[in-house]
Formats: structure tokens, C-alpha cells, sequence
């Protein structure tokens, strides 16, 4: 094999080149924010659950066949028919049994943590009950009986960390591909679990709709800056950019909620 010479002359000029810049590595600092939100909403999840046993063992179940927490906060589409419109977030904080609470919350925790990192505690905060909402009124359509738990919420977490990775992708690289790809096999699989009876695969639907609606158009756009060899991130997102994507998922599934109330009294 002929080596070649590690630089040949300019033939206009007769002199060597200049040198070829050397590449260096390159730092980015990544955002390090302590997911206090997450760990709240664990927290208060926890603690209603208690609630929820301590008034089973007190007062006993209701003659619905839950507990008394549950009947005045579950999603039951008869309530929210005669204005019980809290029913539509409230039972993101409820749960049927010990491995329906750990399950969802270990899988907030999972995603959680990451997300509240990128997206803030308060636009985080907002994702989770936005996808909470969009998939409690999605129930409210299309399920009947009642139904309870975070996984909605969690199911709009999950939407919001593909949207993000995927807006972010030249970012992240290799990591982002694995990512999206990493969330959508949940949510393929979970959809195909909620085949089974009592899970409420409408919620789920809604919840993923929800949250992947918000984050495309309020998640962060991280932009590195900076002085090589390090950078820090900046979020292109601008502030009227967050508040239409709060405001379209409130119109999509807060008109689709009206138009039930209407046609359901009319």
C-alpha cells in the first residue's frame, strides 16, 4: 500500500497548505434539574392509596362495591354526565390494587425522572395532567363502568419522550433512535396487554394522544451553546409555542367532552 505524503503543495503558490484542523471532543452539558415533581406526584399517589385502604377498613366498601375515595373520584361517565367534570382528573391519583399503583408508579418513575430533566418541573407538570385528562375524557366516550389509575398520565409520558427524541435527534444521535424505538415497543405491547378485559385501553389511547399533541409543539427544541470544547443546552421553544399546545389539547378533548355533555342532555 503507497502512503501518501501528509500534504502536497499549493500548485498555484508553490506552498504547503495549511494544516487540517484536528477534531477534539466536545462537551455538552446536559440539563441536571432534580425531578421534584416527579417525586411529589409519586408521593401524593401513595398517600391517596393509603387513603383509599384505611377507608376500606373503616367505613367499608360502598354499595357500588369500592371504596369511598374511589366513588367520589373514579371516572365513571354517569357522574361526569351531571357535571362531575373533577372526574376527569381525579383518577389519575386512584388505584385498584397494590400492583396497579407500583407498576404505574414505578413506570413514572422510569420516564419521569428523565423528562422533568428536559421538560421543567412546570411544563412536566403540565404534560402529566394534560395526558391525564385527554385520556380520562377518551374513557368517558368510549368505556363504561368506572375506571381508575396514573397509567393514562404515564401513557402520555410516554408519547412526549418519543416526540421529544425525535425533535431532538441530531442532538442525541444514536441514543435518540434507540430511544424512540424503546418507546414505541411500550406502547405497542401495552396497547396489545389492554386487549385483556378490565384494562382501559381507550384511556391509554387518549392519554398517548394527549401527550404526544402537547410535546410537539410545547416540548423542549434544545439548542447547544457555547464555547467549544463545551456547550451548554438553550430550548428554542418560545413561551406562545407552550401555551398553544396547553390550549389545543384543552380544545380537542374539552370539545369533545362538551359535545358528549350536549348530546348526552339534548
Amino acid at each position: 500500500m503507497i502512503q501518501p505524503p501528509a500534504s502536497l503543495p499549493d500548485p498555484s503558490t508553490g506552498q504547503p497548505p495549511e494544516p487540517l484542523p484536528t477534531r477534539q471532543p466536545a462537551y455538552v452539558r446536559m440539563p441536571s434539574l432534580p425531578p421534584t415533581a416527579t417525586y411529589i406526584i409519586i408521593g401524593f399517589t401513595v398517600f391517596v392509596y393509603l387513603l383509599q385502604l384505611l377507608g376500606s377498613a373503616i367505613l367499608g366498601d360502598s354499595s357500588y362495591g369500592i371504596d369511598w375515595v374511589t366513588l367520589f373520584g373514579a371516572r365513571i361517565s354517569e357522574a361526569i354526565y351531571e357535571g362531575q367534570l373533577w372526574r376527569l382528573i381525579t383518577p389519575v391519583f386512584l388505584h385498584g390494587s397494590f400492583a396497579h399503583i407500583f407498576f404505574n408508579m414505578y413506570a413514572l418513575f422510569s420516564v419521569g425522572t428523565l423528562l422533568e430533566r428536559h421538560f421543567g418541573h412546570g411544563r412536566f407538570l403540565l404534560l402529566y395532567f394534560l395526558g391525564a385528562f385527554a385520556g380520562n375524557v377518551m374513557s368517558f366516550l368510549f368505556t363504561q363502568g368506572y375506571s381508575v389509575g396514573a397509567s393514562t398520565a404515564v401513557f402520555g409520558l410516554i408519547a412526549a419522550e418519543a416526540i421529544f427524541f425525535y425533535q431532538n435527534r441530531e442532538l442525541f444521535g444514536s441514543h435518540a433512535r434507540q430511544a424512540i424505538s424503546n418507546a414505541v415497543f411500550i406502547i405497542v405491547i401495552n396497547l396489545f396487554l389492554g386487549l385483556a378485559p378490565n384494562i382501559d385501553t381507550w384511556g391509554h389511547i387518549g392519554g398517548l394522544l394527549g401527550g404526544a399533541i402537547f410535546a410537539w409543539f410545547a416540548g423542549p427544541k434544545w439548542m447547544p451553546v457555547g464555547v467549544p470544547p463545551e456547550f451548554s443546552l438553550q430550548d428554542e421553544r418560545e413561551s406562545r409555542e407552550i401555551i398553544s399546545g396547553i390550549l389545543l389539547v384543552l380544545f380537542v378533548f374539552g370539545g369533545l367532552t362538551a359535545w358528549a355533555l350536549i348530546s348526552g342532555n339534548g
